[in-house]
């Protein structure tokens, strides 16, 4: 046995499971998988009693989970022995690299790690035990390679063997499986990488064919520096040229005879498999091929040459016919026409001087047979008749490795046994009657001449070419110029190529690709392999691969991302309660104040909760209750406010607020008075409560009942079917957002977020719960400009600065009261039943209720149709007719609903003239009345022409129509299955055609299997690629005789109408048609689906109504932003999944996120920064123009197929107009701004949110006259260095309104400092220091100098200006306010001319001990 011969039969491999094989072919994915060590109890005792050398050994397979198939070839690695050490687990060591590539990037393949024992017996034999195995996911959700070679992996091992995989029971996912059981406290640690150097060397292993870094590849060569890898740094060895001519073939007896006995078998086999009779029509030879490629024994090295050979007799008329005989050319009479040959050189340029590259040759017939149509039409020729191809013989030559020319004559083989191209080979003829030497001939023999050298190549280039030019416009004349595909046939032959129509035909078992000239045809293959044309050049003239190549390396790389803007967290809010920051007086001052009383069903105080307490939720305890209806309270009692450090804050006087609860509308509340707790008891504290008034329209406060109450009621008849389930998780699950608005500048003072838990009854009557909320709001500011350099080095950007500042607490009570259900609604508005998710195109749903063209479609009628006179139906036939003008002018006054009164008048003017007419008649009335209705009737006639086919055509589409209603949300995807059945006695291709973009056919088995799971809709089966997508992505699906299948629809919206936000409610009384939970600002939509079989014709019409509904807002995010601008945010994402304590950087079992947008104009996506890393969210958003607010929302889902969303986050963007400020920090910087009136008269006033830093003129409330144009002053006086954002608001101070509002981005400097000093005083109270410094005057005229300072809070002057003369020296006094904590602290001191510019800056740093 050769080299060769060895290595083949020893790595032969199981192909993929054939449906992988019809997909597209995709780029081969290389990986390098490291098997470092087990660690754990393997295996029991009592299993290896009995037993001796006991090694562990480890084996590697590739398996296909969606069709449960095993494929390609197991690796073994070598036995290693338990090394025990006390104290620690038993661990087995191995240190295994596997190297492999494949192009099955589908997550459903995966490798399937298994731990075997292998021991020996007693009586000496060895035994295999199976300890377990593990399954290595090779690629994620979206079929890219999985990546864990950031850190060493522990994967989890199950108990028993890998066959039971291929048990029916365990369906994908395959982890979550109750059978899989996972053995305790034992884990394999690996790595798995795309390994990209093992692409240099596709060509010398096949795919799914798992190697070891040790063992040898023919062709490849150790890396200088290695001594245990071939793989890891691949290094090929050197390819040679080498050149076969004068290449024949001889098939025994006679190539006659041969061909003769091949074809009565097929033509027999095709009379046995079609139970036909014989007519005349025989199966044909169109084509011999030979298939000459290199194999290593592992595979082909490059794809094999195919050329055609043609007979020798055919050869001779050829040459005979074109050019006279040249004497001694011609063979010996007996062996003319006796062998196929092939009078081109073949140049194969990938062989290696390595015993085990070989030449594999392959003989190939293609197959002409008659079609059906041609069985009744023999005259027909034979362009029209289907190909196929059978590999006849092969052999194998095994060159030697220093021979440089010689001639060679080779046996060729057949019949059922292994060969390179793994298909099917004609039989051997029988040879236990002949000798050795008759059967090395009797299955023919391949001779040809073998050389190294070129010269003979070039010398006889030209006329080779000649040749071939020739002999490919012979073989063009004898070809079919096109091959049709044909029903029932093995191979796909759709893609004609005009030039060579034959050698379009690629074998079905190679997917081989050559390249001949300009003439180069391809066609994709059934079996997924690479396509091409057939030759007789074998010169690769396309220098695209060399294009591919160059253009590859010119490709950028991409460095790791890292965001330049700070996330902003969300939920960053303090959800629940905090300690108090009020004393027990003020809390007891605070309860006693007279809010209203929470009383449930029983008049009695409902049960008070303490936030503090955990919740046990019970979902049954709360649908087992018989209270089913909720009445949820919300009050609003009192504000607290926090001072803020170095900020003398002016605090609000009035405040709302706005937040939306479940699905109802949102909420913004009236304003509400905040009114001092206690005049005198507050003054000593450091944090003052205020209690909410509302406030009558006159202006004054209802003192009579302090705070806001809101109520909703949330009862059987607001709730659709099942969703009561959906609201008690609400309120378990989520939080209420409430934003805190300042009621007279109209500025946002910050939100608060509350949990909704504690709302939970649990079987009580009524439960209440206070809370303390943090009411929070997020500023931003940026210490340093990025510079574009700085972008590239990690950890120079300075990102923009994002900190929350507390504004105060909100106290707020939240109450859930139990109610019996009250039956308020009638029968009639009762709500529709759960439908199934299964509709049936024969389940009554129908429109058609059988009769005439214009039957009466009484609700609730049965199949019965009224017969009704056409004048009747319509009113321009009756406007028509002359006869019988009392009826028809009745019958067109019932109709005429419908026309314009201008049209109405001029007909019935008309009818009346012509009654006047008849009147005045006098003998000929009857001969007129005949004339009448003899004209009538011919009007009749010709309109029932005119409408019959529309009207049969609409009467037959509503026979197939069926109905189906489904309530949809905002991304929320709805799924259901269509029962499609083919009506006809043949089969039929079905094209589903759908108007609308948000309905579409479920395509992927992996996706329709989620969702069947997800509503348990098991009674139906799932297909493995059921459908076929067109050109123009329309799904079809092939249909049997009278076959029903079943289509996955999934519905899914996410745009939404932005400009009203979520819709309001409208509880619908007067009709009886609506339903009560309708919205009434959402529009229904409908949604046409035609299943069009061959000619275009619909077999079936399912007609979707979409009935929006509303959906849940869990956050809500606001931002302002200059206009015409794009607003760059990154917001954090919760984390709900990780455990708590789990350390940074380790993946801890998170789900990966994604996220959609209901604006296709809004960029959002998310990324995943590294296992164990939080993700975030990136939004990009282009502002409109001022005061535009854009709204819109963010669904953010955990699965793959987005079938629900875990949040809904809306997002609010005020454009607001944008004014560059650039100044020094304690200097005012003025500026003016235009103020445009609208068209009434005014009273307004500015707002700034940060009111010691910019100052307005007018100060207070002033006239805005209407159509005018005003200037209103601005003064910026910042504090403190850097870049900050400062609001701006202008009020209508009599309605509450927004005129129009500015963002004033300030851009400060700091000064230059003059002087320093240093001081050190006590901490902890006490009294305050007294300290002075001097400054002189350096002009030498006298001048009015100002005194400002950065910390109000800390330092006061005794003189806020002074005035001196020049040259003159002032003693400035200054008094330190105490500090009560210890530290230090830099003060400046500003002192600033007449104009407010600042002269010189002071610096004075105070140590606090």
């Amino acid at each position: 046995m050769s080299e060769w011969q060895k290595i083949f039969v020893q790595n032969l491999t199981v192909p993929p499971h054939s449906q992988r094989k019809r997909h597209l072919p995709r780029e081969s994915i290389a990986f390098q998988c490291v098997l470092k060590y087990v660690e754990g109890n393997l295996i029991k005792q009592r299993v290896l009693e009995g037993l001796s050398e006991v090694e562990y050994q480890l084996r590697l397979s590739l398996f296909d989970i969606t069709y449960r198939h095993f494929f390609g070839r197991t690796w073994k690695s070598t036995t290693r022995p338990l090394k025990a050490v006390p104290g620690q687990p038993p661990k087995v060591v191995f240190n295994e690299t596997i190297y492999f590539h494949t192009s099955l990037n589908h997550p459903s393949i995966v490798a399937v790690v298994e731990v075997v024992a292998a021991a020996k017996k007693r009586e000496g034999t060895h035994q295999d035990l199976s300890c377990g195995f593990g399954i290595l996911h090779l690629f994620n959700s979206k079929s890219e390679p999985t990546d864990v070679a950031t850190k060493d992996r522990g994967l989890q091992l199950y108990h028993g063997t890998p066959r039971a995989l291929l048990h029916p029971l365990l369906q994908d996912p395959i982890e979550q499986n109750k059978y899989m059981m996972v053995i305790e406290n034992t884990h394999l640690q690996y790595t798995l990488r795309p390994h990209p150097p093992l692409e240099t060397m596709y060509h010398l292993f096949p795919e799914n064919m798992l190697v070891s870094g040790l063992q040898k590849i023919p062709g490849l060569l150790l890396t200088h520096g290695e001594t245990n890898d071939f793989f890891r740094k691949p290094h090929l060895m050197k390819s040679v040229t080498w050149y076969l001519d004068k290449l024949s073939i001889n098939l025994y007896p006679s190539l006659e005879k041969f061909e003769e006995e091949l074809l009565d078998l097929l033509n027999s086999e095709r009379l046995l498999k079609d139970s036909s009779t014989v007519d005349g029509s025989e199966v044909l030879i169109q084509e011999r091929r030979l298939h000459i490629g290199v194999h290593n024994g592992l595979c082909f090295v490059q794809m094999p040459q195919v050329v055609v050979l043609v007979p020798e007799a055919e050869v001779a008329r050829g040459r005979s016919a074109s050019f006279h005989r040249k004497q001694g050319l011609s063979a010996k009479p007996s062996m003319v026409g006796q062998a196929l040959v092939l009078r081109s050189r073949i140049r194969l340029t990938e062989m290696v001087r390595h015993p085990a590259f070989a030449i594999v040759f392959q003989l190939e017939y293609v197959f002409s047979a008659p079609s059906g149509a041609d069985r009744k039409a023999l005259s027909i020729s034979s362009l029209t008749q289907a190909a196929y191809m059978h590999s006849i013989r092969w052999t194998v030559w095994n060159p030697l490795l220093d021979s440089s020319s010689t001639e060679v004559i080779l046996p060729l083989q057949g019949g059922a046994q292994q060969n390179p191209s793994h298909v099917l080979v004609y039989k051997m003829p029988p040879t236990s009657m002949s000798s050795e030497e008759v059967k090395q001939v009797e299955s023919g023999t391949v001779q040809f001449q073998f050389s190294t050298n070129s010269e003979e190549h070039l010398r006889t280039s030209a006329n080779s070419l000649s040749n071939t030019r020739a002999e490919l416009l012979h073989s063009a004349k004898l070809s079919t110029p096109s091959l049709m595909e044909q029903p029932g046939q093995g191979s796909s032959l759709n893609a004609p190529c005009r030039a060579l129509p034959l050698t379009a035909l690629s074998p079905p078992s190679w997917g081989w690709s050559v390249s001949w000239g300009a003439l180069v045809c391809q066609q994709e293959l059934p079996h997924g392999g690479s396509s091409g044309g057939i030759t007789h050049l074998e010169a690769d003239l396309n220098p695209s691969s060399l294009i591919l190549d160059s253009s590859a390396s010119d490709q950028l790389q991409e460095l790791p991302f890292t965001p330049v803007h700070a996330p902003i967290v969300a939920m960053g809010t303090q959800t629940g309660s905090s300690s108090s920051v009020l004393t027990r007086a003020s809390l007891s001052r605070l309860h006693a104040a007279g809010f209203p009383e929470i009383l449930d069903c029983n008049k009695e105080p409902a049960e008070v909760v303490d936030p503090a307490d955990p919740v046990n939720f019970n979902p049954q305890r709360e649908e087992a209750d018989f209270l089913q209806s909720n009445e949820i309270i919300l009050q609003f009692l009192a504000f607290t406010r926090i001072p803020q450090d170095g900020m003398g804050t002016t605090w609000p006087k009035t405040m709302y607020f706005t937040f939306q609860f479940y699905r109802f509308p949102p909420v913004t509340t009236p304003r509400l008075q905040l009114v001092k707790m206690d005049q005198s008891g507050t003054a000593s504290s450091a944090a003052s409560s205020q209690i909410l008034f509302q406030i009558n329209k006159d202006g004054t406060l209802r003192s009579e009942s302090p705070g806001l109450q809101l109520k909703y009621m949330v009862d059987p008849g607001f709730l659709k079917p099942g969703e009561q389930r959906w609201f008690i998780r609400y309120i378990a699950d989520h939080n209420l957002q409430i934003d805190i608005w300042d009621g007279d500048s109209l500025l946002l003072i910050g939100s608060a977020a509350v949990k909704l838990k504690h709302l939970l009854r649990q079987g009580r009557t009524a439960v209440q719960v206070h809370h303390e909320l943090e009411v929070m709001t997020t500023e931003y500011e940026q210490d340093t400009t990025v510079m574009s350099g700085d972008v590239l080095r990690h950890g120079t950007v300075k990102p923009i600065g994002v900190y929350a500042v507390v504004k105060g607490r909100l106290h707020l009570s939240l109450a859930n009261v139990g109610h019996l259900c009250e039956q308020r609604l009638k029968k009639s508005n009762s709500l529709p039943p759960s439908r199934s998710r299964i509709v049936s195109s024969h389940d009554g749903t129908s429109n058609f209720h059988g009769g005439s063209l214009f039957s009466l479609h009484t609700p609730g009628a049965k199949n019965v149709s009224q017969a009704q006179k056409l004048a009747d139906v319509d009113s321009e036939l009756a406007a028509m007719l002359f006869s019988r003008l009392q009826e028809v002018s009745t019958a067109f006054q019932h109709a005429s609903r419908e026309a314009s009164v201008i049209r109405r008048r001029k007909l019935e003017r008309m009818m009346m003239v012509r009654q006047l007419e008849t009147r005045r008649g006098g003998a000929h009335i009857s001969v007129l009345l005949r004339i009448q209705h003899a004209r009538d009737l011919q009007i009749i006639d010709a309109y029932r022409e005119r409408i019959k086919a529309e009207s049969i055509s609409s009467m037959l589409i509503q026979a197939i129509t069926t109905n189906y209603t489904l309530y949809a949300t905002l991304g929320t995807a709805e799924f259901f299955e269509f029962a499609l059945r083919n009506p006809y006695n043949v089969q039929h291709t079905v094209t589903i055609e759908i108007d609308h973009p948000e309905l579409s056919v479920i395509v992927d088995s992996r996706e329709w299997r989620h969702f069947k799971e997800l509503t348990q809709t098991m009674t139906t089966p799932v297909e493995e690629d059921m459908f076929h997508l067109q050109d123009n992505l329309m799904p079809q699906v092939y249909l049997r005789p009278k076959e029903t299948i079943h289509i996955p629809f999934k519905y899914q919206a996410f745009s939404v109408d932005h400009a009203q936000g979520p819709a309001e409610l409208r509880f619908n009384k007067g009709t009886e048609a609506a339903p009560p939970w309708k919205s009434s600002a959402m529009l229904t939509k409908r949604i046409k689906i035609s299943f069009k079989a061959n000619g275009d014709k619909p077999i079936a019409i399912l007609s979707v109504n979409v009935e929006p509904q509303p959906h849940v807002v869990d956050q809500t995010f606001r931002f302002y932003h200059p206009e015409l601008t794009f607003l760059k945010k990154s917001i954090r994402l919760p984390p709900w999944y990780t455990l708590p304590g789990a350390p940074a950087g380790m993946p801890g079992g998170e789900p990966e996120m994604y996220v959609r947008c209901s604006d296709p104009n809004i960029i959002c996506e998310t990324k995943k920064m590294g296992p164990g890393e939080p993700q975030d969210v990136f939004l990009k958003v282009a502002g409109g123009p001022s005061p535009q607010i854009k709204t819109f929302f963010v669904a953010i889902y955990t699965d793959t197929w987005l079938a629900a969303p875990i949040q809904i986050w809306q997002f609010y963007l005020h454009s607001l107009q944008r004014v560059d400020v650039s100044c020094i920090t304690g200097q005012l910087t003025r500026l003016s701004l235009v103020l445009r009136g609208t068209q009434t008269i005014r009273k307004v006033r500015a707002y700034t949110s940060h009111t010691q830093e910019l100052k307005v003129d007018p100060k207070g409330v002033f006239i805005l006259p209407p159509n005018g144009v005003q200037d209103l002053h601005i003064g910026v006086r910042p504090q403190k260095a850097g870049s900050r954002f400062v609001y701006l608001n202008l009020v209508d101070v009599e309605y509450h309104q927004l005129v129009s509002s500015w963002l004033v981005c300030v851009s400060c400097r700091q000064p230059v400092i003059s002087k320093a000093f240093e001081i050190t005083l006590p901490a902890g109270g006490g009294k305050g220091s007294n300290k002075r410094i001097t400054y002189t005057n350096p002009y030498p005229s006298r001048r009015m100098y100002f005194l400002h300072t950065n910390r109000a809070d800390l330092l006061q002057f005794k003189e806020d200006s002074f005035e001196i003369g020049g040259g003159e020296m002032y003693t400035i006094g200054l008094r330190f306010a105490p500090s009560q904590s210890t530290g230090e602290e830099e003060i400046l001191i500003y002192i600033n001319d007449h104009e407010d510019k600042n002269e010189e800056t002071f610096c004075v740093k105070v140590a606090y001990q």
